[in-house]
């Protein structure tokens, strides 16, 4: 096994090693793991494996999820085709936490290419553990023990019609989550807001209103700073696809953009997401 880190901050290329192995292998699936936990995302090229053990080796790291919108392919429940050929679909092309809209978000992901346009259609992944450690210090102090709400009807609920809206809401209610989580197994905080996050459930206090109108600027502007972090680049890495490349994120501590430059050309992915937990 060789790891090539990618920057200085996130992501490694892992060659050597083929993911359908891991899935049968429980001490090289561990190795995985590991360096996913200090990488944050893996990137492994070459990867010719079947549908069965593309989600066999997602399932080495916990049940899988299915997505009310996108739909699994009926053969392997809990992959995704993602399937970009006929039109324009600019619903990725934010940064985002998959699942936020979830009570318990999505743990992670194993996104493979299936096919993909001769240039373009990068994604763009983003360490939010060092988006918060790099927050100055009253901003910390600003959002320790801040809340806030996350839906998929304002995101994925905007191209429907006005019924098919209203179910999906109905059937996913928005969440709530802390602006700030920490992470489930290597305790770091994660700055945890991105483009479903709607608002903030408790900013409204006395030491942050003057006048009745001043939670209302004042909030959104706070959140406005915080989604921006994932933009700045020196948290970022950014990976150009090639058929057979596949990529292993951790949903908890990071953030991705898929990047929509390419349309007309196709782009074709299947992703097996992984069931997470309650965020605290």
């Amino acid at each position: 096994m060789k790891i090539e880190r990618l920057t200085f901050c996130i992501g490694a290329e892992v060659s050597g090693v083929n993911i359908g192995d891991a899935a049968r292998d429980a001490s090289l699936f561990a190795e995985v793991k590991a360096l996913l936990l200090k990488h944050r995302v893996l990137f492994f090229r070459d990867q010719r494996i079947s549908r069965e053990e593309h989600v066999a080796f997602a399932s080495r790291f916990g049940k899988l999820e299915d997505h009310p919108v996108a739909g699994s392919d009926p053969d392997h429940p809990g992959l995704v085709q993602i399937y970009r050929s006929e039109e324009k679909n600019p619903y990725e092309n934010n940064y985002h936490t998959d699942g936020l809209w979830r009570a318990a978000p999505s743990m992670g992901a194993v996104l493979r290419c299936i096919e993909c346009p001769e240039v373009g259609g990068d994604t763009i992944w983003v360490n939010m553990v060092e988006a918060y450690r790099q927050l100055p210090d009253d901003i910390k102090k600003r959002i320790e023990g801040l809340r806030a709400k996350s839906s998929i009807e304002h995101s994925f609920g905007a191209a429907m019609g006005l019924e098919e809206r209203r179910k999906l809401a109905a059937q996913n209610p928005e969440v709530e989550h802390p602006v700030v989580r920490t992470h489930p197994e290597t305790g770091e905080k994660v700055l945890y807001v991105g483009s479903f996050t709607t608002h903030f459930v408790n900013y409204h206090t006395v030491d942050n209103v003057r006048y009745g109108l001043d939670k209302t600027p004042g909030a959104s502007l706070l959140l406005n700073y915080l989604q921006s972090q994932a933009s700045i680049p020196e948290y970022q890495v950014r990976f150009r696809w090639k058929p057979n490349s596949v990529a292993v994120w951790d949903n908890r501590s990071t953030q991705h953009y898929a990047v929509m430059d390419y349309w007309p050309a196709p782009r074709k992915m299947e992703r097996a997401g992984i069931e997470g937990d309650r965020p605290y």
